[in-house]
């Protein structure tokens, strides 16, 4: 288990590694986008916050229990672009099993990727009414 979590862990990293620009935090407040910003901390708001930077775009969540659910949880969301897709949004998921974190399926990050975007479109379009 310990090997799933370190590989999980490597690999966002890489991933946000990747992402990382000049550093300039302007530039970086630019590319994210505040739709998919605000639906992440919507849709994850019964996990408590541990990090949250709207200008680099990564929000970082303790472990909180989901409604209806029985395990506890964690995410890690990463907006990485201007763009209201899913190409800009970045989603680790995390059990807890015992004391390690554990990955959770892909098809649950589908699902929660799928309901930051359904929440971010309709954000923009309560937005475009006004």
């Amino acid at each position: 288990m310990k090997k799933i979590r370190a590989i999980a862990l490597g690999s966002l990293s890489l991933a946000l590694a990747a992402c990382g620009g000049s550093g300039n935090v302007a530039e970086t407040s630019r590319a994210a986008n505040k739709y998919l910003w605000n639906a992440s901390l919507e849709t994850l708001s019964f996990l408590p916050l541990e990090q949250a930077d709207p200008f680099t775009g990564l929000l970082v969540t303790g472990y909180g229990v989901a409604p209806g659910a029985s395990r506890q949880y964690r995410a890690t969301i990463y907006v990485t672009g201007a763009a209201l897709d899913a190409a800009s949004l970045k989603v680790a998921l995390f059990r807890r099993s015992g004391s390690q974190d554990v990955a959770v399926a892909p098809g649950t990050v589908r699902e929660v990727e799928n309901a930051i975007l359904a929440r971010a479109r309709q954000l923009r379009i309560r937005d475009a009414r006004f």
